[in-house]
C-alpha cells in the first residue's frame, strides 16, 4: 500500500513527485511522457529562473530532477486507465495491466489539444492540418497558412510560422484576439500577417493536401473561402479527466473542481493540480505551485491519519 499515486508527468506531476520524495511520502508517479504540452514549444521565456528554454529541454530537466529523487517509484511509460475507491483507499489500474494500491491520489494529467470537429479536419490531419507549429512549421515553407484560434496558443503559432509561411492568417471567432498583447503586437507588425475576425469555421478542403479553409463572416453572414496550404488548429485544450470523472466533481467545462487553498477535490483522498483543474490560469509555473501545495496538504493529511 502506497501513500500517494501521482498521475501525470507534466510540470505539476514532476513538481509533486519531487516534493513527495523530499517529504518521504511513499509514492508512485505514473506517466507516458514528461513535460506536458509545453514539450513542443520551441522557446519558453516565462519559466521562472530560466531566461529562455525549449520545451524539450525543459522536459528533460524535469525528468532528470525527478529521477534524481530517492524513494519514488516511476511507472513509465504507462497511463492510469481506471481508478476505484476501495475500503483502504484507492486502486489504480494502468493500461499496461499494473495495479497500484494507494491511500491518496494526486491527479496531474493535464489536458490535450481541442479539435475543430468539422468536415475535412480528420481527413487532412497530417496532410495540411496540424496542431503543433513548432513541430510542423518547416513543412509549410513558402505556403499561405491559417491559424485558427485567438488565444495564446494561436498567437504563438502564428509567430512560429513567420519564418516559413509566405502569409499567415490568424482566424478567430471573436472580434479581437484574447492572447498576450506583446505577441499580438508582433503579429500586427508583420506585413505578411492578417487577422480575420468574427469567423465561423465551416470546413477544410483540398485534394491530396489542404488547399482551402471555408468560413462564414459572422458580421455579414457571407461564406468565404481562404486559399491556404495549411491549417493549424490552436483552439485550446480538453482536460484529461476520464479515469476520475465518476469519482470527483467536474464543472461545466469538464475540469476537476478543487479547493484552491489545498487542491482537494470533492472526494476525500483525491487531490488535483494543473490544467485538468478549474484553475483560472493554465500556466506551467502555476501548475507546479499548485502541485506543491497539494503534496504539502497530502503530507499533513497522512500525518493526521497516523495519529488517529
Amino acid at each position: 500500500m502506497l501513500d500517494l499515486a501521482i498521475i501525470g508527468g507534466g510540470p505539476a506531476g514532476v513538481a509533486a513527485g519531487v516534493y513527495a520524495a523530499r517529504k518521504k511520502i511513499k509514492t508512485a508517479l505514473i506517466t507516458d511522457a514528461f513535460g506536458g504540452q509545453s514539450v513542443v514549444s520551441d522557446e519558453i521565456q516565462n519559466f521562472v529562473g530560466l531566461k529562455s528554454v525549449s520545451g524539450l529541454a525543459l522536459a528533460q530537466m524535469m525528468e532528470w530532477h525527478l529521477r534524481a529523487q530517492e524513494g519514488i517509484e516511476i511507472v513509465f511509460p504507462d497511463r492510469a486507465a481506471k481508478i476505484e475507491k476501495t475500503a483502504a483507499g484507492f486502486s489504480v489500474a494502468t493500461e499496461s495491466g499494473k495495479k497500484i494500491e494507494t491511500l491518496a491520489v494526486l491527479w496531474t494529467a493535464g489536458s490535450r489539444r481541442r479539435e475543430l470537429g468539422g468536415p475535412g479536419e480528420a481527413e487532412f490531419e497530417g496532410r495540411g492540418v496540424a496542431y503543433c507549429s513548432t513541430c510542423d512549421a518547416p513543412v509549410f515553407k513558402g505556403k499561405a497558412v491559417a491559424v485558427v484560434g485567438g488565444g495564446n496558443s494561436g498567437l504563438e503559432a502564428a509567430v512560429d510560422l513567420f519564418p516559413y509561411a509566405s502569409r499567415v492568417y490568424l482566424v478567430i471567432r471573436g472580434e479581437d484576439p484574447r492572447g498576450d498583447p506583446l505577441t499580438l503586437e508582433k503579429i500586427k507588425a508583420n506585413p505578411n500577417a492578417e487577422i480575420i475576425a468574427s469567423a465561423e469555421i465551416l470546413s477544410i478542403s483540398g485534394d491530396n493536401f489542404v488547399s482551402g479553409l471555408r468560413y462564414r463572416d459572422k458580421k455579414i453572414g457571407e461564406e468565404k473561402e481562404l486559399p491556404v496550404g495549411g491549417v493549424f488548429v490552436e483552439i485550446g485544450s480538453v482536460p484529461n479527466v476520464n479515469p476520475v470523472k465518476e469519482l470527483v466533481e467536474i464543472n461545466a467545462a469538464g475540469e476537476i473542481a478543487v479547493d484552491h487553498r489545498t487542491q482537494k477535490t470533492s472526494l476525500e483522498g483525491i487531490w488535483a493540480a494543473g490544467d485538468a483543474t478549474d484553475v483560472l490560469y493554465k500556466q506551467n509555473n502555476i501548475s507546479m505551485g499548485d502541485a506543491v501545495k497539494a503534496v504539502l496538504n497530502v503530507y499533513d493529511w497522512l500525518k493526521r491519519r497516523q495519529k488517529s
